[in-house]
């Protein structure tokens, strides 16, 4: 099985994860890179990607599993021939073996940029840092079971705030992303919530790094 870390940018942030999978299976097809297939009676080409992104959210790290039919195409060779099949936004960075277990990861660094058109206003960034060091900010998940109120506090490791220009707040944290997992938009929305007179008008997600239970990062 071999690796391969991708960015996910531009205009393939509002790309579905389904869908970004139809494009790697016909991108290594075009490629002539020939992925097996699983076993059984609706055999499926063996490729899968790692956390799922949401849609509108750009990602430096992305992580996508395969399997070739055959060891004949190095590691550079394989990263050349997807670019090449690639639409814009989604480009490979490296492949490799002998990734750590996706059972591992276990945080994400993530950045969320708060846009205003009119400025960003007065003591913004703090009033920010100030709602994040609360015990319980809750906000709305949607889950399998529909919806719940959840306090998101217990799956921030740390979050800062500051203006990244004037009309931009940047908040930079690190997150839990499995078992359990807080999806970086749940941020914004517990702005929205509970400071509503610094709700931004637009909201970019952008998903960092991701690291293991030791805050290493991960490959």
């Amino acid at each position: 099985m071999l690796r391969a870390l991708f960015q996910k940018t531009g205009n393939a942030v509002y790309i579905s994860h389904l869908d970004l999978m139809r494009l790697f299976q016909r991108a290594f097809k075009r490629a002539g890179l020939p992925l097996t297939h699983t076993q059984g009676f609706n055999p499926r080409p063996s490729v899968s990607i790692a956390l799922p992104l949401s849609l509108g959210v750009e990602s430096q790290c992305e992580l996508l599993d395969f399997e070739l039919e055959t060891d004949t195409f190095s590691n550079e060779d394989i990263c050349t021939r997807l670019n090449q099949a690639l639409v814009e936004g989604v480009h490979v960075l490296s492949v490799y073996a002998g990734g750590g277990k996706i059972k591992n990861l276990a945080y994400l660094d993530c950045a969320v940029l708060l846009e205003y058109d009119a400025g960003v206003p007065q003591n913004a960034a703090e009033q920010i840092e100030a709602l994040f060091s609360r015990e319980e900010v809750t906000v709305e998940k949607k889950g399998k079971k529909g919806v719940v109120e959840q306090n998101i506090i217990p799956m921030i490791r740390k979050l800062s705030a500051a203006p990244a220009s004037d009309n931009v707040v940047k908040l930079e944290a690190r997150v839990c992303c499995q078992n359990p997992s807080l999806n970086p938009m749940l941020l914004g929305a517990a702005v929205n919530k509970y400071l509503p007179d610094l709700a931004p008008d637009f909201i970019r997600y952008s998903r960092v790094e991701i690291y293991d239970t030791n805050e290493t990062i991960f490959r």
